[in-house]
């Protein structure tokens, strides 16, 4: 008897297959003929591992015109909005905020994040908010935070000892900012001094690295060279890498042997990335988008991270972790067939190992963590961005969505035409 059975989904890649769920596990998958506590019937949708956002900025998130719209629309400015904020949020709005947030993600089937959290101020308000979210989300909500210095480790009199703070406190991962701080050697010693900082204490490194159209901003090239000297690897991650989008070719050529050698990840941010760079351009104006395919093809690892949802930098947003995708895949021009399914596996796959996430995905002794869409493959899901039917977190059905009914008659129409359009 399972506790739950997820009856003829097909998955990522193409199996059809029964999801057999019991004690918060997955016990049994394949052609499954038992009784079940609850039975959802999967037949013709896609059933996938949980939607993971490896960047994100909870503490900001569905703050959008507090304390004005960001007008201009440009990273400094939403910068200086959130600077004016964070003094004036309390820790209980903060916590609001989020939890409604995390509610909105679980029913998109996004149930891992990862959240930088501000350590600027000394009152650490946005870090005690952001750790009483995640004690609160524990149950259905994987939630890692970052220490993120976002005005600079060195910049502010007490920006790194307000890092340590919030290490101390229970924060999960180092950040950092070194295109942010007074000088470039300012900014490389930073990294010296943060990568020093995740091993000794052995956690993750996950710093937002040369997020600027300035193509001399080269910290990426510092931060491979120290997780290579610390062994980091996997552990770290650069998150934008912007300016790498501006630099010239023959510097990559260079440059991306030593990502891949140190075995570091990358976290592109298409949503924001593209809104938020080249606003000082005329034309031909940059989009800011990093090199994704290049860096794939180095065999380094790159997922799509969500970053904003209604605050100070970005005016939108839905937490469908396939929205971003749908834009990375168009801006990297990511359009083969091959390319499309790879974008559905950033956002699954690639995100939870950069996470670091354990027992994840749809094999026996996994966590029982998945969604049922509303498609057929990974590619429709991407061109559609369906109902999620079905969430379940740690073997508890957390959200369904009743199938819309609505479709078109097709009865006349050849079989090669799919029911969903």
């Amino acid at each position: 008897m399972f506790d739950l059975l997820v009856k003829g989904g097909t998955l990522p890649d193409g199996t059809i297959s029964d999801i057999g769920i019991k004690g918060g596990r997955i016990s049994a998958v394949g052609r499954l003929d038992a009784a079940a506590v609850k039975v959802i019937d999967a037949t013709g949708d896609l059933v996938s591992p949980p939607f993971v956002d490896p960047h994100f900025h909870m503490d900001a998130v569905l703050s959008y015109g507090l304390p004005r719209i960001n007008a201009s629309g440009t990273l400094l400015a939403g910068i200086g909005l959130w600077g004016e904020l964070r003094e004036t949020a309390t820790v209980d709005e903060m916590v609001d905020r989020a939890l409604r947030y995390c509610d909105w993600a679980v029913s998109m089937g996004l149930l891992a994040i990862r959240t930088h959290v501000d350590t600027t101020p000394d009152h650490l308000r946005g870090v005690e908010a952001m750790l009483e979210v995640k004690r609160r989300v524990a149950p259905y909500l994987d939630l890692q935070l970052v220490a993120f210095p976002q005005d600079g480790l060195y910049r502010t009199p007490t920006g790194r000892q307000n890092v340590v703070r919030a290490l101390d406190m229970g924060v999960d991962v180092v950040g950092g900012i070194p295109h942010f701080e007074r000088t470039m050697e300012e900014g490389a010693e930073s990294l010296r001094d943060l990568a020093r900082m995740a091993a000794e204490r052995g956690l993750m490194w996950d710093v937002h690295c040369d997020e600027t159209d300035d193509p001399m901003s080269r910290h990426v090239e510092t931060m491979a060279r120290e997780v290579t000297r610390h062994g980091l690897g996997g552990r770290a991650a650069g998150s934008h890498l912007t300016s790498m989008h501006s630099m010239d070719n023959y510097y990559v050529s260079k440059l991306l042997p030593l990502i891949a050698e140190s075995g570091m990840t990358a976290i592109p941010n298409p949503l924001i990335n593209i809104t938020l760079q080249g606003r000082h351009d005329s034309y031909p104006k940059r989009r800011g988008l990093t090199r994704v395919k290049e860096m794939q093809a180095m065999g380094i690892t790159v997922g799509w991270g969500q970053d904003c949802v209604l605050d100070p930098w970005y005016s939108l947003g839905t937490a469908d972790m396939l929205d971003v995708a749908f834009m990375g895949l168009h801006v990297a021009q990511m359009t083969h067939p091959a390319e499309m399914a790879r974008c559905f596996t950033m956002v699954t796959e690639c995100n939870a190992a950069i996470m670091g996430l354990q027992n994840y995905g749809l094999n026996v002794g996994d966590q029982a963590s998945l969604v049922v869409l509303d498609a057929s493959n990974p590619i429709e899901a991407l061109r559609l961005r369906p109902d999620r039917l079905a969430v379940v977190s740690k073997g508890r059905v957390v959200a369904e969505r009743h199938r819309n009914d609505c479709r078109l008659d097709l009865a006349s129409r050849p079989q090669s035409v799919r029911r969903r359009l």
